[in-house]
C-alpha cells in the first residue's frame, strides 16, 4: 500500500503583505529560487517554471540528505543527484553556486550563452557537479539506474568486513515528460527487478507541460505504476513543505531492498503572479514586470542575482560537515587500498578502468575454417573477460546470438557480483543503463542487440557518444544475410546512420582476425563509444596481414593480382568475401582486382582525404549491403559504389543477398563498368 507522507503546514496566503521566510532553510529555497529566476531572465531564454517549484524538494535533498562535497566533486563514493528533467538547468546551476561548486555567479549570469559553463540543458564534463548530460527526457532516470547499479556490482566487488568504500545513493529529480517517455518504463521496470535500494526518484509533480495541463494527454497513476515495478512508493502533498518531504526522503534511505519513487506536488512557476501553475511557466523568462511583483510579493530586494548573507553562512557550515564525510571515507579507503591492492587495482572507483595489456588477444590460437564475426568477436570477448575484471554486460535478451555470455554465467541481481546484466527486451533502457555505468566509474559497460533494432536505442547512443562515454555496443545480424526472418530484421539504412553520429568508432570487421583487432580497438578506446558490426553468416578467413594498416588508416588489402591492378574492390565485412568472389570473376576475364577490406570507413576516409590512403591510382568499386550514401562521399567520380536502395526480402540469407544485387557477379559486373569495358563483353568472356 502507498504511503503517505502529508504536509504539516499549508503553503503561506499572500492575504497581507509580503510572506518572510521563517527560516535560513525557506531563505535559501527562495535564494535558489530568484538565482533560477533571474538567470532566464538574463538569457531571456530557458524554464523558470521547475526550478521555482521544485526548489523547497531540491534545498530539502541537498542540505539534508545528499552526501557530496564540493571541494572533491568526483569524490568516488558521493551520492549522484540526476536532473533528469534537464530544462530546469538553473536549478541544478543555483544549487551547485551556492553549495561552493567551481561554479561562479558570473556563470549564471552568463545562463545560455556561448562559451558559459551553464548550457540550456546540463552537459557533463563542461560544468562541475553535472553527473551526466540530460535533456532529452527520461534519459536521465535512465542513466541513474545505470548508477545506482554500479554502486550495487561495485559494492559486492569492493565491501569488506572492515572497510565499506562503496555505499552511496542515487537521486534523480524526474518530470512529467520523462515519465511520458517510453524510455522511463523500459528504466523502471529493470530497476524494480534489480532491487536497486539505493535509487530515489523524486518526482515533480506539477501537471503542466509545454502545451498544457500534463493530464491533458496523460492521466497515469505514476504511483500505482511503479509499485508494480516492484518500487516503494510515497507522496508528498505540499512541495513547499520541508518537513514533509524531508520526511519522505529520510523513508526513502531505510528502504534497502527496492527503489523508492516519491510523488511530490508542487505548482510550476511558484509565486510568479498571473504565470504559476500555467504552461507559461515551463519554457519562457517571466519578464520583468512578474519578475518585479514576485520579488515584492516575497520580500526580496529587486536586485538580480542577489544572496543574503546568511545563506552563505549555512552553507559554509554545510560544507564542513560533508568535507568531515569525505575525509572519514578517504581514511577508509586508503586503509582498504592497502590491505586489498589488488581488487584497488582492478577497481578504480573514480574512472573507468583502462584495459589491461591487449597483446593477450593476439596470443589466442587462430580459429579454424569459416566462421561468423558474430562468434568470433564471442571468443575474443572471453578471452578479455579473463584478464579485465571491470568488464561487464548483457544483451536485449539476445546474448545466444550475440554471443555475449561472459564466462561464469553469474548475473544480476541474484549475484551483484556477476558481470551477466539481462537487460530484458530493453534496448533503450540498455543502453542509457550502459552510459549510467560508465559514468559512475569502476566498471567497463557493453551491451548487444541485433544491429536493426539500433533504432530503438539510438538517442542514448547518441548521447553516449556527445559525453565521450566508452561504452562498448555489440551489433549483430549485420545485413540482408539474416535471411528468412525478412526485411524487418534485415538493416539497411542502419550502418550509414551509425557512421553519422559524430564521436561514435563503428567497425565491421570482414573475419576472425578483424574481430579480434575490432575488440583490441574498442577496449583500449576510453574517448567514446564504438559500435561493432558483425555478421549472423560465417565468412572466410583473410589472414593477419596487413591488420597494422586497419589500426592506422582503417583499411588493409587482403588480395592482390599476380599481375598489375586495373580495379580496386574495397568493401566492409561480409562483403569482402563478395569482392573476393567478384576478384576471381574478373581473373577469369584478365582483370586484375585488389581487394581491399575497409573494417574502419571513417578512419580511411581520413587517410583518403590525407592522401596516404595506398591505394593505386585505378577505379574502385566501392561495396557494402547497405544504404550508399556515405560510400559516395568517399568515391572519386570514375569510381563505382554496390550498396542498396531498398530493403531486403524473407529468403535464404544468399538468396535474398543474390536477389537484392549483393552478389560477386554484381561487384564484377560493377568493376567492369568502372573500366568502361562494354557490358556484352563480360557475359562473353565469361
Amino acid at each position: 500500500m502507498t504511503s503517505r507522507i502529508e504536509t504539516t503546514a499549508p503553503s503561506p496566503e499572500l492575504d497581507g503583505g509580503p510572506p518572510q521566510p521563517s527560516g535560513v532553510d525557506d531563505l535559501v529555497v527562495e535564494t535558489i529560487r530568484f538565482l533560477s529566476a533571474d538567470a532566464v531572465q538574463a538569457a531571456n531564454s530557458g524554464h523558470p517554471g521547475l526550478p521555482l517549484g521544485a526548489a523547497p524538494t531540491a534545498w530539502t535533498l541537498w542540505s539534508r540528505h545528499l552526501r557530496h562535497d564540493p571541494t572533491w566533486s568526483e569524490w568516488p563514493d558521493r551520492d549522484r543527484f540526476v536532473l533528469s528533467a534537464g530544462h530546469g538547468s538553473a536549478l541544478l546551476y543555483s544549487l551547485l553556486h551556492l553549495t561552493g561548486y567551481d561554479l561562479p555567479l558570473d556563470e549564471l549570469r552568463n545562463f545560455r550563452r556561448l562559451g558559459s559553463r551553464t548550457p540550456g540543458h546540463p552537459e557533463y564534463g563542461l560544468t562541475t557537479g553535472v553527473e551526466t548530460t540530460t535533456g532529452p527526457l527520461g534519459q536521465g532516470l535512465a542513466n541513474a539506474v545505470g548508477m545506482a547499479l554500479a554502486e550495487r556490482m561495485l559494492a559486492a566487488r569492493c565491501n569488506t568486513d572492515g572497510h565499506q568504500v562503496v555505499g552511496h545513493r542515487t537521486w534523480a529529480l524526474v518530470g512529467d515528460g520523462c515519465l511520458m517517455e517510453g524510455i522511463s518504463h523500459e528504466a523502471a521496470s529493470l530497476a524494480g527487478r534489480l532491487g536497486l535500494g539505493k535509487l530515489t526518484v523524486l518526482f515533480d509533480d506539477n501537471d503542466v507541460t509545454i502545451d498544457g495541463p500534463a493530464s491533458a494527454s496523460c492521466h497515469d497513476d505514476a504511483e500505482a505504476r511503479f509499485r508494480s515495478y516492484g518500487w516503494h512508493t510515497l507522496r508528498v502533498a505540499d512541495g513547499t513543505d520541508l518537513e514533509a518531504i524531508d520526511q519522505a526522503l529520510t523513508e526513502a534511505t531505510l528502504e534497502e531492498g527496492r527503489p523508492t519513487f516519491i510523488a511530490i506536488r508542487t505548482t510550476i512557476g511558484h509565486g510568479a503572479p498571473g504565470i504559476e501553475g500555467t504552461s507559461k511557466a515551463h519554457g519562457s523568462p517571466l519578464g520583468e514586470a512578474a519578475l518585479t511583483e514576485m520579488r515584492h510579493r516575497a520580500g526580496w530586494p529587486d536586485t538580480a542575482f542577489h544572496i543574503p548573507d546568511a545563506v552563505g553562512e549555512e552553507t559554509a557550515r554545510l560544507r564542513e560537515r560533508w568535507t568531515a564525510e569525505r575525509e572519514e571515507w578517504e581514511r577508509t579507503h586508503a586503509e582498504w587500498r592497502s590491505a586489498h591492492p589488488g581488487t584497488a587495482a582492478d577497481f578504480p572507483l573514480d574512472r573507468v578502468p583502462p584495459p589491461p595489456d591487449l597483446t593477450v588477444l593476439a596470443d589466442r590460437p587462430e580459429q579454424d575454417g569459416p566462421v561468423a564475426t558474430r562468434k568470433a568477436g564471442a571468443a575474443v570477448l572471453r578471452a578479455l573477460a579473463e584478464v579485465y575484471p571491470a568488464l561487464v554486460g548483457g544483451s536485449a535478451d539476445l546474448a545466444s546470438s550475440t554471443g555475449t555470455t561472459l564466462p561464469g554465467g553469474e548475473a544480476v541481481p541474484g549475484h551483484y557480483a556477476g558481470r551477466n546484466i539481462p537487460f530484458g527486451v530493453r534496448e533503450h533502457a540498455m543502453a542509457a543503463v550502459l552510459n549510467g555505468l560508465a559514468l559512475h566509474g569502476g566498471l567497463r559497460p557493453f551491451g548487444s542487440t541485433f544491429l536493426v533494432f539500433s533504432d530503438y536505442l539510438r538517442p542514448a547512443l547518441r548521447l553516449s557518444a556527445l559525453m565521450g562515454l566508452p561504452v562498448v555496443h555489440v551489433f549483430t545480424h549485420d545485413s540482408v544475410h539474416v535471411g528468412e526472418d525478412g526485411p524487418t530484421h534485415q538493416p539497411v539504412e542502419h550502418i550509414e546512420s551509425l557512421r553519422l553520429i559524430p564521436g561514435l568508432t563503428v567497425l565491421r570487421p570482414a573475419d576472425a582476425a578483424e574481430s579480434e583487432l575490432a575488440w583490441e580497438l574498442a577496449a583500449a578506446d576510453l574517448s567514446g563509444p564504438t559500435a561493432l558490426i558483425l555478421s549472423r553468416q560465417d565468412l572466410p578467413g583473410l589472414g593477419r596481414a596487413g591488420l597494422e594498416d586497419v589500426r592506422e588508416r582503417g583499411a588493409r588489402t587482403v588480395a592482390d593480382p599476380p599481375g598489375a591492378v586495373e580495379v580496386v574492390l574495397a568493401a566492409s565485412g561480409s562483403e569482402v568475401a563478395t569482392a573476393t568472389a567478384a576478384a576471381e570473376l574478373l581473373a577469369a576475364r584478365d582483370v586484375g582486382a585488389r581487394v581491399v577490406s575497409v573494417p574502419w570507413r571513417e578512419r580511411f576516409a581520413d587517410a583518403l582525404r590525407a592522401g596516404n590512403a595506398g591505394l593505386p591510382d585505378v577505379p574502385v568499386v566501392w561495396v557494402e549491403a547497405g544504404v550508399p550514401t556515405g560510400w559516395r562521399a568517399v568515391a572519386a567520380p570514375r569510381d563505382v559504389v554496390v550498396g542498396l536502395e531498398r530493403f531486403g526480402e524473407s529468403g535464404k540469407g544468399a538468396a535474398v543477398a543474390e536477389h537484392v544485387g549483393m552478389s560477386a557477379t554484381a561487384v564484377a559486373r560493377a568493376a567492369w563498368q568502372a573500366l568502361d569495358r562494354e557490358p556484352a563483353a563480360f557475359d562473353e568472356v565469361g
